[in-house]
């Protein structure tokens, strides 16, 4: 089939900087607004353009400069805010970790970027250190942001008053962020994205999820994950909203920030929904500031968001993203109130898309008005990556000569080109919205002197979507038990990682080849 466009108009995608982008149209009366609360303080809009082009002279006078990887490892704050835009204002690239990540995942990380400097927070410190230690960067590299005895913090690079570099990059072709993905498989790879990935993805997404001045956007998904990054970051402060800024999710707080703070969008991952739509905290709070929840990072349930709209009043969009999107190819279209929130709605403007049979390579035909049989979506559009750091065969096999690329989920198109995921052709397991590779879970497991062969696949789970399940094949007389494995797992992997069922099993199926056959062992009922 030709590909699908998006029922949008296209939008116009400048050619500049996300600083230039963000930050170089405010207003008088913007700068008076308030960018971010965290905590009981705030900041303005004017009070954070300054501290941004503050922390990015200290940069460059730290020897930063274009070209340069800087890791920032810190949980949601106005100081996560500072730093990844003081990072890009110098002209370096940010490449961000997750807060939960042990030291050796941190130390895989950084090897990959070849970060030269890291920013962090104190009581992240003790698992960064040990994990710049393993990849050969000195406690010199290190900034902390709140104050720390023995190393530089953020008071002290404000308070040096430098002024942000004179530098000129090409935004189609600089590297503005390296965040890490599995893509549809394998273990975690730096995406590429530029300052025009970016760029393209907020303005993209701006006509579809209208956010606007008068929104207060409570921030509680994690800056360091993608769609926390440009969705509710960059896209907020683009449209001059205010972010309330949440470190880590507690129910009791959210809903309490929600309340006291008059929020009126919510960006959340289907846990949340379920806690939102479920739980009898909500009815103690007042949600009545509420106008929006977008949900995403994994598929939400139509019964479930249902519920959950009809509990709130409010509107509830679904959409669809990968980090080699920068996130976002789908969202629902608030125009049609009819379409169910069970997909995960249209195209974004510019962006285009196709159904392609994963066993024969056609395309996948589609009428208006009727829904099409199932096939991978591609798409292709200015929101995609240039391609995954050092691996260009894994870039090869996830962007087809023509530009589409293979997101490894498999779709069917609604009567109105709406689209349902409804399988996964790749392996990643999808908790709570992290990805969780399940080969390198297997990597784990097989360093156990007891393990002779494992499988991890996904195993549904009503709270986390879906949890890491270990088939694990025991050496001749060895007896550990499932919690000792699992046990052995969780010390050395980030907690969302953690493998929370383990089956015994005489052999791990596979095919002639040698693959795994992990669709024949998802069906398998729990036994442990």
């Amino acid at each position: 089939m030709t590909s699908i466009k998006s029922t949008y108009p296209d939008v116009a995608i400048p050619a500049t900087s996300v600083y230039d982008y963000i930050f170089g149209s405010l207003s008088e009366t913007d700068l008076g607004r308030v960018a971010v609360v965290y905590g009981d303080r705030t900041l303005t809009y004017g009070e954070l353009r300054q501290a941004v082009d503050r922390f990015a002279g200290a940069l460059a006078a730290r020897g930063v400069a274009p070209g340069d990887v800087v890791a920032l490892h810190a949980p949601n704050s106005s100081g996560f805010a500072i730093a990844f835009h003081g990072i890009l204002r110098a002209g370096a690239t940010a490449t961000a970790l997750n807060a939960m990540y042990a030291p050796h995942e941190i130390a895989g990380q950084l090897r990959d970027s070849g970060a030269s400097t890291y920013v962090t927070v104190s009581s992240l410190l003790p698992g960064a250190l040990a994990g710049a230690q393993e990849a050969g960067l000195g406690q010199d590299a290190f900034i902390v942001l709140d104050p720390t005895e023995g190393y530089p913090s953020l008071p002290d690079l404000l308070g040096q008053d430098a002024a942000a570099p004179d530098i000129a990059v090409d935004p189609a072709t600089h590297l503005a962020v390296l965040p890490y993905s599995s893509g549809t498989t394998g273990l975690a790879k730096g995406v590429m994205l530029t300052h025009t990935n970016l760029v393209a993805n907020i303005a993209q997404c701006e006509p579809m999820l209208e956010v606007t001045e008068r929104d207060t956007v409570l921030a509680v998904l994690p800056f360091f994950h993608i769609y926390g990054m440009n969705v509710l970051l960059n896209l907020t402060l683009r449209a001059r909203g205010t972010l309330v800024t949440m470190s880590r999710f507690d129910l009791a707080e959210f809903l309490t920030q929600i309340e006291e703070n008059r929020c009126t969008f919510l960006y959340i991952a289907p846990p949340v929904a379920v806690a939102l739509a479920k739980h009898p905290m909500v009815d103690q709070y007042d949600l009545s500031s509420l106008r929006m929840v977008v949900s995403g990072a994994a598929p939400l349930d139509e019964a479930l968001g249902n519920r959950l709209m009809t509990r709130l009043g409010v509107r509830l969009m679904q959409g669809f993203g990968m980090t080699e999107l920068s996130p976002v190819s789908h969202l629902t279209p608030l125009d049609d109130p009819d379409m169910s929130v069970g997909s995960i709605g249209v195209a974004v403007p510019n962006l285009e898309f196709k159904a392609v049979d994963p066993a024969t390579g056609q395309d996948v035909a589609w009428t208006p008005g009727r829904r099409s049989s199932a096939g991978e979506m591609l798409v292709r559009g200015p929101n995609v990556m240039q391609g995954y750091l050092g691996n260009p065969e894994a870039t090869a096999a996830t962007i087809d000569p023509d530009g589409f690329l293979h997101t490894g989920d498999i779709i069917e198109i609604g009567a109105k080109g709406e689209v349902y995921v409804v399988d996964r052709l790749k392996e990643l397991i999808k908790y709570k919205g992290y990805q969780v590779p399940p080969a390198e879970l297997e990597a784990v497991l097989l360093t156990h002197p007891s393990i002779a062969d494992v499988a991890v696949v996904a195993h549904p789970d009503e709270e986390g979507g879906e949890i890491p399940r270990a088939f694990v094949v025991l050496q001749d007389g060895a007896g550990p038990t499932a919690n000792e494995i699992m046990s052995y797992v969780a010390e050395r992997v980030a907690p969302h990682k953690k493998v929370r069922i383990v089956d015994f099993i005489d052999a791990i199926p596979k095919s002639v080849s040698g693959k795994i056959l992990r669709k024949d062992l998802k069906g398998r009922p729990a036994t442990a």
